[in-house]
């Protein structure tokens, strides 16, 4: 289950925008490099709040520096940022701009991956990445972009998919969607409708389930609809761990 926490980061890109703003306290080693950056980096992702995703970017490279364990993990959030500023250079028509964040961003996935252990979010963060982000990148990026996607939620999928039938409903919901979608994007349709009908038995009642139902009963529907991050989390995450470790 520790490896899979990452799921709960391929929903960051979407994820309801977040409130909490004070300024993470990166030298404290009780908590994860993904808790002290993914309200910043969200910030950035969802509201364009362009301050805090620099304050993101600013405490990321200083957590290289204090935690050089954690290097897989923060190279691939560092990757998303930069997949997310490519996506920003490409909406505003600035191609070489688009074209030299789109390769740091696939290299720094590359080597994420490369330093990355079962436990690491790198997977998660990658899939997430792309899941979001692909279908904004220029058409001939986005083939490439989804199979990346397909193959991260395949490494989760692996590790993960005997224990599926215990894990809460977020992260069901995440693996199975981000398998059923990204299957999909690349023409697997078959293992797509797969996932899809399993969805329909493990997500019955929760916010999944609508989506899934609609891709079931109407597949063309499934090329322009998203099936991730249908249960995501509330702001305050950072605020809120914080105030759990000082009660102890």
């Amino acid at each position: 289950m520790r490896a899979f926490k990452g799921v709960l980061l391929a929903c960051a890109m979407v994820v309801t925008a977040t409130a909490q703003s004070q300024d993470p306290p990166i030298g404290d080693t009780r908590l994860t490099v993904h808790t002290l950056l993914r309200e910043d980096v969200f910030a950035g992702f969802l509201d364009n709040n362009m301050e805090r995703f620099a304050r993101a970017d600013r405490n990321l490279d200083a957590l290289l520096t204090q935690r050089p364990d954690q290097r897989a993990n923060l190279l691939a959030w560092k990757a998303g940022m930069n997949l997310y500023r490519a996506v920003l250079a490409h909406d505003a028509g600035n191609a070489a701009e688009f074209a030299r964040l789109f390769a740091e961003a696939k290299e720094g996935f590359a080597e994420a991956s490369k330093l990355a252990t079962p436990s690491d979010g790198v997977a998660a963060i990658t899939g997430g990445s792309y899941s979001v982000f692909a279908d904004r990148l220029p058409q001939e990026h986005r083939a490439a972009a989804w199979q990346q996607a397909y193959e991260s939620y395949s490494v989760l999928w692996k590790a993960q998919s005997a224990q599926i039938d215990k894990m809460p409903v977020h992260f069901q919901g995440e693996l199975l969607g981000g398998m059923a979608q990204s299957a999909q994007r690349t023409g697997r349709a078959e293992e797509s409708a797969q996932f899809v009908d399993r969805m329909l038995t493990l997500m019955v009642d929760t916010p999944f389930e609508k989506t899934a139902r609609q891709w079931k009963t109407n597949p063309s529907s499934a090329a322009s609809s998203n099936l991730t991050c249908k249960n995501c989390h509330a702001a305050g995450r950072l605020t809120a761990k914080l105030a759990t470790l000082q009660a102890k």
